[in-house]
């Protein structure tokens, strides 16, 4: 079994207009103004799925600043979701920026059957993840619906891409350390924060955290599944593509062709993200 946690799907309104509006979000600008991004419908990832032997995943939106453009994404992934409840579930997006709005759509979103906020992009949606007064109505709400968060990850130092921005392991440590009992995911490892679990204080601090390996094979060299449990765990590593920047079989691979044991691969590829979303739901 193969669950995908982090893959991303766009309505054709904003696929058709990408370009166009770039002067509305700039998160949108900062993903997609290169020649070679790639948008995906939600029929796009069936199909893909279906070649790359993937039985569900978890589509995400982007941190819109925008928020028509928000509650335009946010309804493609409701209504992406009920056409194919067997194999998608869906996550949100929301800016915390907009106060009492932002509750208001977890609220909505909530009720229609998303299951957690995400992707949150800090850096792009203009604000400080670690102000832990910005952060706590939005974190507050989410732990009254059991709802986890997926914030974007970036490293401190490498080469640079589209979306990378500064939400790196220091922001992202002390935004964890302000809410210890949210279940938090931070994607593309987190940044490389799980390098730091041997430092006791930090180690304490991510009890609820999780990393997705998404686009990983665009950041670290594939040995790094081969001393993984030596880092962090691989308890608390979800499987994760970025889908549609890569295909599920480029990360798939490097999963399975590491030197982890059979049971570490199957959790990585399904179980513990069916944990994460099995928390109060049936999936």
């Amino acid at each position: 079994m193969i669950l995908d946690f982090h893959s991303h799907i766009y309505p054709p309104y904003i696929i058709e207009n990408k370009t166009k509006l770039f002067t509305e979000d700039g998160t949108l600008k900062d993903l997609f103004s290169g020649k070679n991004s790639l948008m995906a419908s939600s029929e796009m990832l069936i199909r893909s799925m279906d070649k790359n032997n993937v039985d569900v995943s978890v589509v995400l939106g982007i941190g819109w600043n925008n928020e028509r453009l928000c509650q335009i994404s946010n309804n493609y992934i409701i209504d992406s979701v009920k056409r194919h409840p067997h194999r998608l579930k869906g996550f949100f997006s929301v800016n915390p920026l907009w106060g009492q709005r932002a509750l208001e759509e977890i609220d909505r979103c909530s009720r229609e059957g998303l299951m957690g906020i995400g992707e949150l992009h800090p850096y792009s949606q203009g604000y400080d993840l670690a102000d832990k007064k910005l952060m706590k109505p939005l974190m507050d709400r989410c732990s009254e619906l059991n709802l986890p968060v997926l914030v974007h990850a970036s490293e401190p130092l490498g080469h640079d891409y589209p979306g990378k921005g500064n939400t790196t392991p220091d922001v992202l440590y002390r935004f964890i350390s302000n809410f210890p009992d949210s279940v938090i995911i931070l994607a593309h490892f987190g940044g490389g924060l799980p390098f730091y679990n041997f430092m006791p204080e930090v180690s304490k601090a991510m009890k609820n955290v999780f990393f997705d390996t998404a686009a990983l094979p665009f950041i670290y060299e594939s040995g790094l599944f081969d001393v993984i449990d030596k880092i962090i765990g691989h308890d608390k590593v979800i499987f994760g593509t970025d889908f549609p920047l890569m295909e599920q079989s480029r990360m798939y691979d490097e999963i399975v062709n590491s030197n982890l044991s059979d049971t570490a691969k199957a959790d990585i590829l399904y179980n513990n993200g069916f944990k994460l979303l099995h928390r109060n739901r049936s999936l």
